[in-house]
C-alpha cells in the first residue's frame, strides 16, 4: 500500500500510475477533491490547453480553446471515478511515523499503514501574508471567488501577477471602484497575454487606479494606509483582495522530516530521478517540489512525476 497525501492532479496521477502497475494506494486529502482547483476563482480559465492537463490517458475535452475551472473539476472527478481510486476527503494528516516499508500515517480521524508515502500537497494551501496590522479583518481575503459581492464597493487588489490582474478586471467590470497596488514598478511580464493589455489600458485610462512601488501599511474597517513613492496615503476601502501568492505547507514537510534547502526558496531535497526525499520511502510530487519558486512547476510539467515515482516503487517491490 502506498499512501498519497493530497488529491490534486498529480496525487491522482500517481495513484493511477500505481494502479496500472498493480500497486494499491490510498489518497488522503484535507479538503475536497482537487481542493486547489476548487479554490480557484469561479470564472477562471486555465492558461494551458486541456490536453496538457490530462492524466491517466483520459481525454480532456473542453468547450473552448482553454478549459475552465468547472470543466477541470468535472474532468478530475471523472478520472478518479474511472480508476476507482480510494480517496479519503476532509481528513488532515497530522504526522507520519515509522520508516520505509512500515509507515503509519496519522490523521485527525484515523491511522493508516503504508509501505511508501507520497507528498503531493501543492502550494495553494497557504497564502503569503502581508504581515501588516489589520490583515486578519473579515474584509481581507487571500482567496477570490467571483465578482458580484464587490459591486459598488471600494476594492483594493494587492499583487501584480495573473491573479491580481484577473481580480481587478472582474471586480471593475462588476462596477466596483478598484485600485491595484503593486510592490514593483510594473505588472509582472508573465501575466496572460490576452489579459495584460486589458489591465494596462484600464490603469492608463484611470478606470482602475494603479499604485506602483507601493505597499500596504495598515488596514482598518473603512480605510487602508498605503506607502507610495509620494509618501503615505489613506484610501477609502471596503475590501482588500490580497493576491499575494501562496506557499507550500512547510510546517507539514518539516514535521515529516523532509529536508529543505537553506536558501529563501526552501525547496524540498529529493532525488531528481526518483523524487524520493532524504527520508527513505517518502517521495514528493508535483508543484510542491519547487518550494517558494511557485512559477516554475505546473500540472503540465510535473505529471511525469507520477511515472518516475511509480517506476521506482515497482522496481523496489520486485
Amino acid at each position: 500500500m502506498v499512501i498519497i497525501i493530497g488529491s490534486g492532479p498529480i496525487g491522482l496521477a500517481t495513484a493511477i500510475e500505481l494502479k496500472k502497475r498493480g500497486i494499491k494506494s490510498l489518497i488522503i486529502e484535507r479538503g475536497c477533491l482537487v481542493n486547489s482547483i476548487y479554490n480557484y476563482p469561479v470564472n477562471m480559465t486555465f492558461f494551458s490547453t486541456s490536453e496538457r492537463l490530462e492524466i491517466g490517458n483520459i481525454p480532456f475535452i473542453s468547450h473552448g480553446p482553454k478549459p475552465t475551472r468547472k470543466e477541470a473539476l468535472e474532468y478530475y472527478r471523472r478520472a478518479a471515478e474511472h480508476y476507482k481510486l480510494d480517496v479519503k476527503l476532509y481528513e488532515e494528516v497530522k504526522s507520519v511515523n515509522g520508516s520505509d516499508g512500515d509507515f503509519e500515517v496519522i490523521t485527525e480521524k484515523a491511522s493508516y499503514k503504508g509501505k511508501k508515502v507520497v507528498l503531493a500537497t501543492g502550494f495553494y494551501g497557504q497564502a503569503n501574508p502581508m504581515n501588516v496590522p489589520g490583515e486578519y479583518l473579515p474584509k481581507v481575503l487571500h482567496y477570490y471567488d467571483e465578482p458580484h459581492r464587490y459591486a459598488w464597493q471600494n476594492v483594493l487588489v494587492v499583487g501584480g501577477g495573473n491573479s491580481a490582474a484577473d481580480v481587478a478586471l472582474e471586480t471593475w467590470r462588476c462596477r466596483a471602484n478598484v485600485s491595484i497596488l503593486v510592490k514593483y514598478d510594473t505588472l509582472k511580464p508573465s501575466i496572460k497575454y490576452w489579459v495584460k493589455p486589458d489591465i494596462e489600458n484600464r490603469i492608463k485610462e484611470g478606470s482602475i487606479t494603479g499604485y506602483f512601488n507601493s505597499e500596504v501599511v495598515e488596514i482598518r474597517k473603512d480605510e487602508v494606509d498605503i506607502q507610495t513613492p509620494k509618501g503615505k496615503k489613506t484610501i477609502k476601502n471596503d475590501f482588500v483582495l490580497a493576491m499575494t501568492g501562496y506557499r507550500p505547507h512547510f510546517g507539514l514537510m518539516e514535521k515529516l522530516g523532509i529536508e529543505l534547502t537553506e536558501d529563501e526558496v526552501k525547496m524540498p531535497v529529493y532525488n531528481e530521478k526518483t523524487l524520493e526525499t532524504n527520508r527513505k520511502g517518502l517521495y514528493v510530487a508535483g508543484v510542491v517540489c519547487g518550494g517558494m519558486d511557485t512559477s516554475r512547476l505546473f500540472i503540465e510539467n510535473t505529471r511525469i512525476h507520477a511515472e518516475h515515482i511509480s517506476e521506482d516503487i515497482e522496481k523496489r517491490k520486485k
